[in-house]
């Protein structure tokens, strides 16, 4: 070999980084007029809850204001809210979940 000669390496390929993409929490806003198992049905239908979880959930936003449903991808997340809240509507309540970023 001579010094010209110039020993072929392989390119490395390297993936791009992708960031995870923030994860939003979904939040059951207590009131005073939604009945509790209505709330409770609303959970177990839009976020797939056992009626012990979905009755967990219920009391914890009627004891402290709030309680967070789930959390997960942004547009999951408003969708969900945007369901739940509507099923309310429907019902005549004014039951309402929020969505907020993760921290």
């Amino acid at each position: 070999m001579s010094d010209n000669d110039v020993a072929a390496k392989p390119k490395i390929k390297s993936k791009p980084k992708l960031e995870r993409p923030k994860l939003y929490k979904v939040m059951l806003v207590n009131d005073d007029y939604t009945p509790r198992e209505f709330v409770v049905v609303v959970l177990k239908a839009v976020f797939h809850m056992s009626e012990e979880a979905g009755y967990r959930v219920m009391m914890t936003a009627h004891k402290f204001g709030t309680s967070v449903v789930v959390v997960c991808a942004r547009d999951i997340a408003e969708t969900k809210a945007k369901e739940a809240t509507d099923l309310g509507k429907e019902a005549g309540y004014p039951l309402m979940f929020t969505t907020e970023p993760e921290e």
